[in-house]
């Protein structure tokens, strides 16, 4: 049974809806829906939620380890769990409508939202130093400008790709003046290692892993290219499954101080979840990652997307250029379930 079936109304609902209609008696926003699912014995707009966990979105793996969603919907709503590997990936389910919600850097999310994706970030899951310029232990390279006529993996379209073009620029080179190879984030540490790549725009826990276990160097770090974790859902999901999307929000909010007060139970979860080392995951989680961020998605998140714009613009990645970064830097922005969840704290 498909997304869609799953989550169109049973006919007796639905004729009742109708019938409810017919005379007049439903009123407002979403009343449909909840007339609908009242027959239908569920207090809840929609019987399933699909949402992605990713190693690279701690609070995720908090949320679904402690099932907080879960227990909160109750069993009238069945709750899938995809994995994400990486925002251009959880940009893909999102825009296919096969996820509702889904974690992603800030500047994948306005790319996506650039590029005609109808998304909205929802909450903030952290300010991490998630990325990094990594060479071999060993390398002759030993500075950015040594990257020009070198080959680089990187995933087109995540806040690492960002780094590397931002980094790139420092020393006045552009993606021209290297060799793209566009590789998912593992798939760029296998490649570093094998030695198939020069150097690889990293992701963590990836890239602590790496460090760790291969002993690759971080090259450049630049706390102030990397851009905030976003959790973001589809517009329709948003319009149609407000209370649904309250409840995930919430959950986040319950996750993060959770993850505030066990930072060594978190790096355990992670730890797990990635198949990394602790002592990694402790280095990702205590020094490299944010999680007391406020949730409240809003004019921090935006000052940084606003210097990433023309990078995505130069970089040709939006079809619409300039106008439609402006557009989507305009709209992304949904902060009134961050700001319920955090009401009073």
């Amino acid at each position: 049974m498909n997304k869609l079936t799953r989550r169109t109304l049973p006919a007796i609902a639905l004729a009742g809806v109708m019938m409810l209609l017919a005379t007049g008696c439903v009123a407002g926003e979403n009343s449909a829906a909840a007339e609908a699912n009242a027959s239908a014995g569920s207090e809840w707009s929609t019987s399933t939620l699909s949402i992605d966990f990713a190693t690279y979105n701690p609070l995720s793996l908090i949320v679904k380890d402690q099932g907080l969603i879960e227990k909160a919907l109750g069993d009238s709503v069945s709750v899938e769990w995809v994995q994400s590997a990486g925002s251009n990936k959880a940009n893909e389910l999102l825009r296919s409508g096969s996820i509702d919600v889904g974690s992603t850097a800030g500047s994948a999310a306005l790319l996506a939202r650039s590029n005609g994706s109808p998304i909205h970030v929802i909450d903030i899951f952290s300010q991490p130093e998630w990325s990094a310029i990594v060479v071999p232990s060993g390398s002759a390279i030993t500075s950015v400008a040594d990257l020009a006529g070198k080959s680089v993996a990187a995933t087109v379209g995540t806040d690492p790709y960002f780094f590397l073009i931002q980094a790139l620029a420092t020393e006045g080179l552009t993606l021209n003046d290297i060799q793209l190879q566009n590789l998912q984030h593992a798939d760029g540490r296998a490649a570093l290692d094998a030695g198939s790549v020069d150097a690889w725009a990293g992701l963590d826990p990836i890239m602590a892993a790496a460090e760790s276990g291969s002993g690759d160097k971080l090259l450049y770090r630049n706390v102030d290219f990397n851009s905030y974790g976003f959790l973001n859902a589809s517009e329709q999901f948003l319009t149609d499954h407000a209370d649904v999307a309250q409840v995930v929000v919430d959950a986040y909010e319950e996750a993060r101080t959770w993850a505030v007060a066990h930072p060594t139970e978190t790096a355990a979860l992670l730890a797990k979840v990635a198949d990394i080392d602790v002592a990694v995951a402790t280095t990702v989680i205590e020094q490299r990652s944010n999680l007391e961020v406020s949730g409240i998605p809003g004019d921090a998140q935006l000052a940084v997307l606003k210097v990433i714009a023309p990078v995505l613009v130069d970089s040709g990645s939006v079809q619409g250029g300039e106008d439609a970064v402006d557009a989507a830097l305009d709209t992304i922005v949904d902060a009134r379930f961050a700001e319920k969840a955090t009401a009073g704290k």
